[in-house]
């Protein structure tokens, strides 16, 4: 689901202005993917991992955790992650098959 934003003069919590947005969803984790431009119209990336889980007392909230990443670092950035998935689908190809042949771990969880 990727959906791009208006352009908007106003700039959010994190000093950028948002550019483009991508939600992929993952059984219990949602991962978003915000390209940003600062007021020099450089971009950079945030990356949040989105996890709902339960507290004590039964109710819900969402945990997440951040990582931001500039543009002087976008080209090693993306050689490092272009590597280690070569890797895993050499190793391990059938983690790329069709995810609805199979359900997840988390969303076996998710049934009990």
């Amino acid at each position: 689901m990727a959906e791009t934003l208006d352009a908007r003069k106003e700039f959010d919590s994190e000093g950028g202005e948002e550019v483009y947005s991508k939600a992929v969803r993952a059984g219990r984790r949602t991962y978003f993917f915000d390209v940003k431009a600062t007021r020099n119209d450089d971009y950079f990336l945030t990356i949040t991992e989105s996890r709902k889980k339960q507290a004590k007392d039964g109710s819900f909230f969402f945990d997440k955790h951040k990582i931001y990443l500039y543009k002087e670092d976008f080209g090693k950035f993306s050689e490092g992650l272009d590597e280690v998935v070569a890797y895993i689908k050499e190793h391990k190809p059938e983690f790329f098959e069709q995810e609805a042949a199979e359900k997840s771990v988390d969303e076996e969880f998710e049934n009990l």
